[in-house]
């Protein structure tokens, strides 16, 4: 917090009126009286004795204050009255109560009485005696004495009563309502007799078949029945003069408190002084704020009021819920001590001194005063903006360059200005910037990036190529690497010559002020940046124009690094592009189809090739160089080269891959000795495939399996023993031979398909197997499920796929002959061959595969071993085979013109379009390719 030295100046005398600001002061006197109208008694003495009053005793002072006109006499007034009122509605309701349950008891009562009488034995056929009323009315009589009615009388279906309690009334009609008792119903009503206000009940007597056949009739006077009420008015009197009596003791406490408060002042002092206070609290220039130790606001003058935008029913509500700052409501809730700490409360810094008001015995709260310091604004604001400014920066050096990609750090560069320093921000980009290179005399640049506060400005859309005008800001920025402030575009013609129509939607749009910023990275200029300005009012100045030279210098340096980095993988990825394999060779054994993916952290160096071999067989190789960047890149370049070398051999996997294992430690010696990197190693796998007799001979060092799917769709992981990485040496390879049903597909892949950092390769293989078993049938679709299924986001190495489909050549399209070891045979096998290749069509090739194979055979014969064996295949060439058991390789060489024999082995290379010499476990196999015609 800030702290404020104690100033003092003139105080406006103001006295603000309105009932908010007197209820308000009354209201906080009322609960503080005490402490704010604390006299001493000396002063309060010399009042008394000035009014010519005498000190009162206690009695004396309670008759004053009931006598006067006091709040205590009013009070008790008021009191009284309420009591008298509770008092005769007490006694109001009492009497309807007990009219209303005379009332119905008495109804209740004549109907029973009635009924029991109709029904009684007898009754029914005393009304068919001669004489009814002799044998009726004694029984009448004693049951109205025995219940407490006052008549039962009894009729005919004409109303001519039978009985009476007064014998003379016996033979008149019966003075009531019968109509509903003649018609079967009870029929009760009140009536004014000649006895009193009365309640009586008239019921049928019906006969067996209910019929009815007489009437009974039943009465009572309500003043018979009830008498709670006159029992009950005692009660009600009791309370009310307790009632009174505990008015008069509370009047008498009530007195006596504010006597003690008010310290004996009378109506008129407290009056006046309540003025005055109201006065001064609200003429004073400082806010005054009292806070209940609840945290309660109890009081708030008018420029409290005005300084902390109260509304209108603050007092009452807790600070925390008033609606300020959380550091000004704390504050005032806590109500701990506080001098001159500045707060800052909507746009005003408000200093605030806070004391408890408890420190000698009075209520628990705090009093706050509040000082509007002016003065000290536009510092804070400036401290406040410069505080801003270290923070965008520092942001900038955090936020921007995340990644190392140009458009990425362009957009952070962006997104971070908008909205904290511009509405809009622009960044345009050289071609050769995003491609990595350096700008050499361009003059185009692209928008790479836009940010706004809305998405509808009409400014040049991401992706937009343009070439600035001379006169524009940003050509001049450009041009000069000097930053350029446009305070107002709408007097900037050099601007505005850039595209007439667009800059006149931008100013109408609102956009008023432009800084332009040149992305220099050393005397390299990248781009340019450009920030506008909308919702503020206020133009861009030249402190702002400091600041945003200073985000740009920040941001261009990540833009440089990130331009850096993307030559140097563009030239690795353009390297290991070239290393890779354009095309697939032509070949029938397999249909092949392939997926490489570079990592996004670096080039690796993942390979793979295809291989044709003599026979019609084909090679695949898979291998992965560890490490990433242009040195593993280079290091695969060289080992694809020795396997094209290697492969031209025909050796078997296993000699293959002990070769590449010299020839990894080979390069890793030179490149220790010339203090760079080492290669740690390599992987690969290398299958050869025949499609004459489905074999499928593969031997691995240090990489994963391959995985095998049937033609029925089962999924196998063969097992083929793996030997150790490339570079170790001194261990050697072995290999698996598989015989593969002809639809069988052979998937070879690197570790980076089925492994990662987030799992391990037994849950890579578990997932290859699923995506195999739900793939099609054609290698693509294979790889298509495997990649869609098996890739990470963002895989961190490289990943090579190889989906290789067999297929078997046709048994018509091989021919073979076993040849003995005799050249008059020769001329046979030549015949033989000839009707093989007529049968085939291919009588063209008859001449050149007879002297084809007569030289082979014959020297098959001279130089060799038994068996021979002679082997025809028709594939994309016609391939010719000479097996023999023995080791010996013939060599091309050129015969002197002395020699007897030498030319045989020259007239075939010059015949075949390909020759060469292959061994086998059994001996070597000399072979020769002609093509189709």
């Amino acid at each position: 917090m800030v702290r404020l030295p104690d100033r003092s100046g003139a105080r406006s005398h103001r006295r603000p009126g309105g009932p908010r600001a007197r209820r308000a002061s009354v209201r906080a006197h009322g609960v503080h009286g005490q402490r704010a109208t604390r006299t001493p008694a000396g002063v309060i003495s010399r009042r008394r004795a000035q009014a010519g009053e005498s000190e009162p005793g206690r009695f004396g002072a309670l008759r004053s204050a009931l006598t006067g006109r006091s709040i205590a006499r009013q009070v008790f007034v008021l009191q009284v009255v309420i009591v008298l009122l509770l008092v005769v509605a007490a006694v109001v309701a009492l009497y309807l109560q007990a009219r209303h349950d005379s009332t119905q008891e008495a109804r209740n009562r004549s109907v029973a009485v009635a009924e029991s009488f109709a029904n009684a034995p007898g009754t029914r056929a005393a009304l068919t005696a001669p004489h009814p009323t002799a044998i009726l009315q004694p029984r009448a009589e004693a049951a109205r004495k025995a219940t407490g009615v006052d008549f039962i009388v009894v009729m005919n279906t004409d109303g001519i009563r039978y009985t009476h309690p007064k014998p003379d009334r016996i033979g008149k009609k019966f003075v009531g309502t019968i109509a509903p008792a003649l018609a079967g119903h009870t029929v009760t009503e009140e009536i004014n007799g000649t006895i009193g206000r009365l309640v009586q009940a008239v019921v049928p007597i019906r006969a067996p078949d209910n019929k009815v056949v007489g009437l009974v009739s039943a009465g009572i006077t309500t003043k018979n029945v009830g008498g709670a009420a006159n029992r009950q008015l005692p009660l009600v009197l009791m309370a009310a003069a307790v009632g009174l009596a505990l008015a008069t003791a509370g009047t008498a406490l009530v007195s006596r408190r504010l006597m003690r408060q008010t310290h004996g002042l009378g109506p008129d002092e407290m009056t006046r002084m309540y003025e005055h206070h109201d006065a001064v609290l609200h003429a004073v220039r400082e806010g005054v704020l009292i806070v209940s130790g609840e945290g309660r606001l109890l009081l708030a003058n008018d420029e409290a009021h005005r300084l902390l935008d109260l509304p209108t029913d603050a007092e009452g509500r807790h600070a925390l819920d008033l609606g300020l700052a959380p550091d000004t409501a704390e504050l005032l809730a806590s109500g701990r001590v506080a001098t001159d700490e500045v707060h800052l409360v909507k746009d005003r810094l408000l200093a605030v001194n806070q004391r408890p008001t408890d420190l000698e015995g009075g209520p628990p709260g705090a009093v706050a005063t509040l000082r509007d310091s002016t003065e000290l604004r536009a510092l804070s604001g400036r401290a406040e903006t410069a505080r801003e400014r270290l923070d965008m920066l520092y942001d900038a050096g955090v936020g921007i360059g995340t990644s190392l990609d140009v458009t990425r750090t362009a957009e952070e560069l962006a997104e971070l200005a908008v909205p904290r320093f511009a509405d809009f921000a622009t960044v345009d980009l050289f071609e050769a910037v995003l491609a990595g290179g350096q700008p050499e005399g361009s003059t185009s640049v692209r928008r790479t990036a836009l940010s706004g506060v809305r998405e509808d400005a009409p400014l040049y859309k991401v992706g937009r190529q343009t070439k600035f005008v001379d006169t524009s800001p940003q050509a001049r920025s450009l041009r000069s690497g000097q930053a350029v402030l446009e305070p107002d575009l709408r007097v900037a013609p050099g601007w505005h010559a850039q595209d007439l129509e667009r800059t006149a939607q931008v100013v109408e749009y609102g956009i008023h002020s432009l800084i332009t910023v040149p992305l220099r990275a050393g005397t390299l200029v990248l781009g340019v940046v450009s920030f506008w300005r909308s919702d503020r009012p206020d133009p861009f100045d030249a402190e702002e124009l400091a600041l945003a030279e200073e985000l740009v210098t920040r941001a261009a340096v990540s833009i440089d690094n990130a331009r850096r980095y993307t030559r140097e993988h563009s030239m690795a990825v353009t390297l290991q592009r070239s290393l890779l394999p354009r095309t697939l060779p032509d070949q029938s054994a397999l249909d092949i189809a392939y997926r490489y993916l570079p990592a996004q952290a670096g080039v690796g160096g993942d390979w793979f090739d295809v291989l044709p071999l003599s026979g019609a067989r084909v090679a695949l190789v898979l291998g992965d160089v560890v490490g990433h960047g242009l040195h593993a890149a280079a290091t695969m370049g060289r080992l694809r080269t020795a396997v094209h070398n290697f492969s031209a051999l025909d050796l078997p996997p296993e000699e293959l891959l002990a070769l590449l294992d010299e020839l990894i430690g080979r390069i890793d010696q030179d490149e220790t000795t010339d203090d760079s990197a080492p290669v740690i190693g390599a992987t690969c796998l290398y299958a050869i495939y025949d499609p004459v007799t489905r074999n499928c001979t593969i031997a691995r060092a240090g990489h994963p399996p391959p995985a095998l799917v049937r033609p029925d769709g089962t999924v196998d992981f063969p097992d083929v023993p793996a030997g150790p990485p490339l570079g170790l040496g001194g261990l050697p390879f072995e290999t698996a031979e598989l015989t593969l049903e002809e639809g069988s597909r052979l998937v070879l892949y690197t570790d980076g398909l089925v492994e990662d950092r987030e799992r391990d390769i037994d849950e890579g293989l578990a997932l290859l197997r699923g995506a195999l078993e739900r793939s099609g049938e054609s290698p693509e679709e294979t790889c298509r499920t495997v990649l869609d299924s098996q890739l990470p986001a963002k895989p961190s190495d490289d990943v090579a796929l190889l989906v290789a489909r067999t297929r078997a050549l046709p048994a018509d399209h091989i021919a073979e002959w076993q040849v003995p070891p005799d050249p008059a045979k020769v001329a046979e096998v030549r015949a033989s061959v000839s009707r093989r290749l007529d049968a085939w069509g291919l009588d063209e090739l008859a001449f050149t595969t007879e002297l084809v194979l007569s030289e082979l055979v014959t020297n098959a014969i001279r130089y060799g071993a038994d068996p021979i064996r002679v082997r025809v295949l028709l594939d994309r060439t016609l391939i010719c085979e000479v097996f023999d058991s023995s080791s010996t390789s013939p060599h091309l060489r050129y015969a002197a013109m002395t020699d007897e024999g030498g030319r045989g082995l020259f007239l075939v290379a010059q015949l075949a379009e390909r020759w060469g010499t292959r061994y086998t476990p059994e001996g070597k196999v000399i072979w020769a390719e002609q093509p189709l015609p």
